[in-house]
């Protein structure tokens, strides 16, 4: 019963930002992990960043100095500012929420993220 929408997308130049946001609702109590994952067509689907509930956070090597994590517990939100955009970012980008890795979790309907050279 958790639901999440995904917003914050859309099409921007090469070096520009944007930040994505989920809304996390429903019994999301015994999430242990937040993340962002992305897929594009004929790849498989990437890890970008991830925040645990102790305040751990990681990020794909591509996307290290140019995004950010971060959580709104209060609001049940978590986002993904995203700067120096670069064409192979482009994808679509899902929020995901989980309570073990090794676990598929719940996911949102992903939004569309391009970037233009």
């Amino acid at each position: 019963q958790v639901q999440l929408v995904e917003s914050g997308g859309g099409l921007v130049q090469s070096g520009g930002s944007l930040r994505l946001s989920c809304a996390a609702s429903g019994d999301i109590i015994s999430t242990n992990i937040m993340g962002w994952y992305r897929q594009g067509p004929g790849k498989q689907r990437e890890m970008v960043a991830h925040i645990t509930k102790g305040g751990n956070i990681a990020y794909e090597d591509s996307v290290k100095g140019r995004f950010t994590i971060s959580r709104d517990l209060g609001k049940n939100m978590v986002y993904l500012e995203m700067n120096n955009l670069k064409p192979e970012d482009t994808d679509v980008y899902y929020c995901n929420l989980r309570r073990l890795p090794f676990e598929d979790g719940y996911w949102g309907q992903g939004t569309q993220v391009t970037v233009s050279s």
